[in-house]
């Protein structure tokens, strides 16, 4: 394979959403996919180092896996800008600016691909965004891109159904991978179950989610995503929320808050954002709302560069622990209900057999 058939892609933002996709696109065309390194501290210090302090910690963290595909020798790299995943379904400005944002910090001598979806254009749709994104390749057959695009769906169709089963992020990328469907069946009863809201680039990305899945099975907690939700489910939360979709990432909180707030099987919601980012900000308010409007526990936990472990930790044990104490008391209360219930009913009986 040539060297110029190579592809880097940023382990952050849109790759926690599309990244199977990409891999079963590229492979299927001969393109050679190299990803950033997991994210670490440094990748966090080398990007904010490059951005004004008031950026968002996704955006910081992307800039610092940018920074990382250089240092592997990567001389193009796929920096997408997408716009709009819908008819007037925005996202927010510094994801559909990614790729001027990208020129301006990085003076680095490299290819940029910035392809650009836009379904609320004319002209910018699915396949007229994937013909952009191979052409520095010189692949221009729009039948063996359609082809490819299949591929693509195929392993993202796959990681999907996985992913919903409740299979973690990396296995069910692995096996998709792998051209494999792999369900697990997990018979361990959990005391609590717990919803976790946030965008999947904040989730999935272990160092900004400080591991929080790994942390709750510790915990004996049973964890819950907008991933486990089908489409109808979430777009049901939208308007349980009295909401309309607007942001093209507002499944991942609106939408499941909408659902889990109403579910009675879910303990209580952990919500996690970004400091600083303007869209999170609104959802987070209204879902906080929510949250007293159905007396459900929230926990709201926002994460920057700053944000140490210890403290992270200590939150989550003392929200998970008010959890445990608020069910059995629930479980107290209504066996002291039914032996009361058994007691009246056994008075009544005496009365009317001493009236006899």
């Amino acid at each position: 394979m040539s060297e110029t058939m190579q592809i880097g892609i940023p382990r952050a933002m849109s790759y926690y959403n599309y990244f199977p996709f990409w891999y079963g696109f590229f492979e299927d065309l001969g393109i050679k996919i190299v990803i950033s390194d997991k994210t670490t501290k440094q990748t966090m210090s080398s990007g904010s180092a490059l951005v004004v302090s008031e950026t968002c910690l996704p955006i910081k963290v992307y800039v610092g896996h940018i920074l990382n595909l250089l240092e592997k020798g990567v001389d193009k790299i796929f920096i997408p800008s997408i716009q709009s995943i819908d008819h007037k379904i925005y996202n927010c400005s510094k994801i559909r600016g990614l790729p001027d944002l990208i020129k301006n910090v990085v003076k680095q001598n490299f290819t940029i691909i910035d392809a650009t979806l836009d379904k609320s254009a004319k002209n910018q749709g699915l396949y007229a965004f994937l013909k952009e994104a191979v052409a520095p390749f010189g692949i221009t057959d729009e039948k063996r891109i359609k082809k490819a695009s299949k591929e693509g769906w195929k392993v993202m169709n796959n990681f999907k159904i996985m992913l919903n089963s409740g299979l973690s992020f990396e296995k069910a990328l692995n096996y998709a991978k792998k051209g494999q469907v792999v369900i697990t069946n997990n018979q361990k009863s959990y005391p609590i179950s717990v919803a976790i809201l946030a965008h999947n680039y904040n989730l999935y990305d272990e160092r900004i989610s400080m591991k929080i899945f790994d942390k709750l099975e510790k915990l004996d907690v049973k964890t819950y995503t907008a991933e486990q939700l089908s489409i109808e489910q979430l777009k049901e939360g939208i308007c349980s929320m009295d909401s309309k979709l607007y942001w093209a990432n507002e499944y991942e909180m609106t939408g499941a808050a909408g659902h889990y707030l109403q579910d009675n099987n879910i303990d209580g919601i952990i919500a996690i954002n970004a400091f600083g980012c303007g869209p999170d900000s609104i959802m987070i308010e209204r879902i906080s709302r929510a949250a007293r409007k159905f007396n459900k526990p929230l926990l709201h936990l926002s994460v920057d560069e700053q944000t140490g472990e210890a403290g992270f930790v200590t939150r989550i044990e003392a929200f998970t622990d008010m959890l445990f104490r608020k069910k059995r008391a629930s479980i107290i209360n209504k066996i002291d209900i039914k032996e009361d219930i058994k007691t009246k009913t056994s008075s009544d009986a005496e009365i009317k057999i001493s009236k006899q």
